[in-house]
């Protein structure tokens, strides 16, 4: 019995399969392994001859090669955008200047942005006291009094 041996149409599908996976889980993972794939395949195209375990390990090693490089020229080079605050709610509010809503009481009260309302972290003071909101962890602003 012949031993199955993937065509390089296997890898490029997979390759492209792997890419779809990364736009619904982006990361750069999936992206840097579909790549791989498809570089398997490439090599499968010119030397048919390959086994699949050795195609198995070639895959293997490029996909960890590519995702740490990858993730090294990410890190070294970020993306830069013109809203870096897009995804991140909480920051796009910092520098803005407010009055609280619900009296901060030990640290912790409420203020009113738009047409939702924020937990704030910050000194003891009363509703109506106009803060300016200076950080924001999680969902937690922190405000400072606004001179």
């Amino acid at each position: 019995m012949d031993e199955f041996r993937p065509n390089y149409w296997h890898w490029w599908l997979f390759g492209f399969a792997l890419l779809a996976v990364e736009m619904f889980f982006p990361g750069a993972i999936f992206l840097w392994m579909g790549i791989s794939a498809g570089v398997v395949g490439i090599l499968v195209l010119a030397m048919p001859e390959l086994g699949w375990k050795l195609q198995l390990g070639i895959f293997a090693v490029l996909s960890i090669v590519t995702v740490l490089l990858g993730r090294t020229y990410l890190r070294r080079n970020p993306i830069r955008t013109d809203v870096p605050t897009l995804n991140r709610r909480a920051e796009q509010f910092i520098g803005r200047v407010l009055a609280v809503d619900e009296p901060i009481v030990n640290g912790s009260g409420r203020i009113r942005i738009d047409d939702s309302t924020w937990r704030v972290a910050g000194p003891d003071c009363p509703a109506g006291t106009v803060v300016e909101v200076v950080a924001a962890e999680g969902l937690i602003l922190t405000v400072r009094p606004k001179s």
